[in-house]
């Protein structure tokens, strides 16, 4: 098993072990994916991949985390993302969709305009939703907790997402359940103080991620392979563990999850992060190891040599790159001749392989 080894889950075979990860691009107009979207992703099929990730895809308008974000909650979403979808698989790559709701992280501007909390009259939206009314951060709005209705409509809208997806032509759906959005903040004892039968003990607290898995995987074809994408730890003792991703890991699985995406922190800020290269690949390696289901690494994974070694090494199945594809589109055409990988590169690109 290597970097360059196929991999089959499901139906669906991966030419390598290379995924490119969902990586926010605040280009959208009410949810539509354009032309930036379309080079942007296409450009990393080009270059070898052999999953290329969406952004994350608001299940709502209210679910954006800012109003540039990619949409999947309107029928309308679906022709463009058809477009880029048949580009991919054009070029060898399967085409998956990262479903999200941002909760309490919502209504923010882009990165380069501050990342601040939007007011209605900038393009925000009130309210905002999530477990319990906790602030993310001193300068930030309180959200509504959701009610029993309110949750129920957001399994169903992750369902709806997942239905449209399918009709773009998505071959790999990814929940997200990190960062400090919405499933993570239910998950989360530092963002869920609820007293129902969504807060308290990890079964409660793992509900809403449980019952968006099922209503998923009904809507999902049982061919197509599911993940989920998961902060494995808080960074905080109080917080979200590894232990907890792998009991969480072992509760979805038999529920048709097939990959879990190991990332880490963002639920809430001022934590420290030993971040270097890898930092989050032994949490892929535990919940692998000690869940029996394939896993995911991500996190400052630049280089051929490293992340052949994790798959090598059995610390996960798949490897995804995000700040680095970012930096090269054709990482992986580059990783193969670094690796001596028999990889083919695009007719159109040979005069430039030696």
């Amino acid at each position: 098993m290597s970097l360059y080894s196929s991999l089959k889950i499901r139906d669906i075979e991966f030419k390598n072990r290379i995924a490119v990860s969902p990586m926010c691009q605040y280009s959208s107009e009410d949810g539509f994916a354009n032309e930036w979207h379309f080079v942007h992703l296409g450009s990393r099929a080009v270059g070898g991949a052999a999953l290329v990730f969406t952004e994350a895809a608001a299940v709502s308008s209210e679910g954006r985390i800012s109003p540039q974000d990619l949409g999947i909650w309107k029928t309308a979403h679906i022709d463009y993302l058809a477009r880029i979808v048949r580009f991919l698989k054009m070029n060898g790559s399967v085409a998956g969709m990262q479903l999200a709701h941002a909760g309490r992280k919502a209504s923010t501007a882009p990165p380069w305009e501050g990342g601040d909390y939007l007011p209605e009259d900038r393009g925000g939206w009130r309210p905002i939703y999530a477990a319990s009314a906790i602030p993310f951060s001193e300068r930030a709005i309180t959200p509504e907790a959701l009610d029993r209705e309110g949750i129920a409509r957001v399994v169903k809208l992750f369902a709806d997402a997942a239905t449209r997806a399918l009709a773009a032509g998505f071959e790999v759906i990814e929940i997200h359940a990190a960062h400090g959005y919405l499933l993570h903040e239910f998950l989360s004892p530092l963002s869920n103080n609820r007293a129902d039968e969504y807060g308290g003990s990890f079964e409660n607290r793992t509900r809403l991620t449980r019952e968006v898995v099922e209503a998923v995987r009904k809507v999902w074809p049982e061919r197509l392979p599911l993940f989920v994408r998961i902060s494995a730890t808080d960074w905080r003792e109080d917080g979200w563990t590894p232990d907890d991703s792998v009991a969480l890991s072992r509760t979805i699985k038999p529920l048709g999850v097939d990959l879990i995406d190991c990332s880490s922190g963002g639920v809430v800020p001022g934590v420290k992060i030993p971040a270097a290269p890898g930092y989050q690949v032994g949490f892929a390696e535990k919940v692998r190891r000690e869940a029996q289901i394939k896993t995911g690494a991500v996190g400052l994974i630049t280089s051929a040599e490293q992340a052949d070694d994790i798959v090598r090494r059995g610390q996960a199945d798949m490897v995804l790159l995000a700040r680095e594809m970012l930096r090269d589109p054709y990482w992986p055409l580059h990783a193969a001749k670094k690796l001596s990988a028999d990889v083919k590169w695009p007719d159109q690109y040979l005069r430039a392989r030696d």
